[in-house]
């Protein structure tokens, strides 16, 4: 089985180094590709010298010549992709790539076709932003109710999927929409969901952290949107 993991990135030159040798080192026939969003950080440039030198074989960058959004990227990276499993892995480190083998279990059991890594089940993760945590609650609770899905975490960055259900769906939304989106398209598609628990390292705004109170009002239109319409 060959992954496809997705990493879109938009300014994290302290981190995007670290996170592609993270991945590199998993025991998984793989190939990351990596979508520049236009960063104006300097990661553009660390991306450039990587993919000139191949330091990191598996590695492949694509670059977006205007900044979209992390939606927008992972669509890029998703019609790249020709792995048998897409895997979402964010640039920043607050997920951990060494926890693939946790997050691929059911899908390699042949029990899932998209798996989501719970920061609310019983991993380790940073104690912050008490807001932050009732906003994802409160929103997956909501996601819940239209798509009688019994999530802990439909906001998680960390999510699994078999390539073959992208054949079934168009992803619209380009900034962090993507997670109700993609949610309410698989509970329409009838998808094997599982939940696992995972380690979660986040950061707060001075390391770089970029959601916002206005991403959870558009997290809620989503919801709306995608359950009561959409494809």
């Amino acid at each position: 089985m060959k992954l496809s993991i997705i990493v879109p990135v938009y300014n994290e030159k302290q981190t995007i180094l670290q996170v592609l040798k993270r991945i590199e080192i998993t025991p998984y026939e793989k190939e990351t590709i990596v979508i520049d969003d236009f960063s104006a950080d300097g990661t553009r440039e660390i991306l450039r010298e990587l993919d000139e030198s191949r330091e990191i074989p598996s590695v492949r960058v694509l670059y977006h010549a205007l900044n979209q959004g992390k939606g927008a990227a992972l669509r890029t990276g998703i019609a790249a992709a020709t792995g048998d499993v897409v895997i979402v892995q964010d640039a920043d480190l607050e997920y951990d790539p060494s926890e693939y083998g946790v997050l691929l279990q059911p899908i390699l059991t042949g029990a899932a076709d998209v798996v989501y890594g719970s920061r609310f089940l019983s991993g380790p993760h940073r104690v912050l932003f008490f807001w932050h945590y009732m906003a994802n609650r409160a929103l997956t609770l909501l996601s819940n109710m239209f798509t009688d899905l019994n999530l802990t975490d439909m906001e998680t960055g960390f999510k699994a999927f078999r390539r073959e259900l992208f054949r079934k769906m168009t992803i619209e939304e380009n900034r962090f929409g993507f997670e109700p989106e993609i949610t309410a398209k698989i509970a329409k598609l009838h998808c094997r969901v599982y939940e696992v628990p995972i380690s979660y390292f986040g950061r707060d705004y001075s390391e770089g952290k970029k959601i916002t109170w206005k991403d959870g009002f558009a997290a809620l239109y989503c919801i709306l949107k995608y359950n009561l319409g959409g494809r």
